[in-house]
């Protein structure tokens, strides 16, 4: 049976970026951040409350999953974040919509003609 994940769209602005920016990779905090702003080419920049907010709201939803990772170092313990399978299809759900509205919106952007009056 195939889930219906509607009821989750349309996803809000940080939490498709922050979905955006784990789906190549495992990120901590700060890392998300830095790929939010490098996807967006710098327009949209997620602060620290924003992000940790919407990181502790998409675990709740099982989106996203937490992992420690320990370096070398035992101060440099870091929070990772992994986009879970169930956020994937969430993802994948949300790119689809937002295709269908873009391709729906297409053929009214056509270039607008100079009327030749001032």
């Amino acid at each position: 049976m195939k889930e219906d994940l509607n009821s989750l769209l349309p996803l809000s602005p940080a939490t498709l970026h922050i979905l955006l920016a784990l789906a190549p990779e495992d990120r901590h905090g700060y890392g998300i951040m830095q790929e939010v702003a490098r996807q967006s080419d710098g327009r949209y920049k997620l602060g620290p409350g924003t992000l940790y907010d919407n990181l502790h709201k998409l675990q709740g939803q099982a989106m996203i999953d937490e992992i420690e990772y320990s370096s070398k170092q035992e101060s440099d313990r870091r929070r990772y974040y992994r986009l879970t399978s169930f956020g994937r299809r969430v993802l994948g759900a949300e790119v689809e919509r937002l295709d269908r509205m873009i391709r729906e919106a297409k053929p009214y952007l056509r270039p607008v003609r100079p009327t030749g009056g001032l």
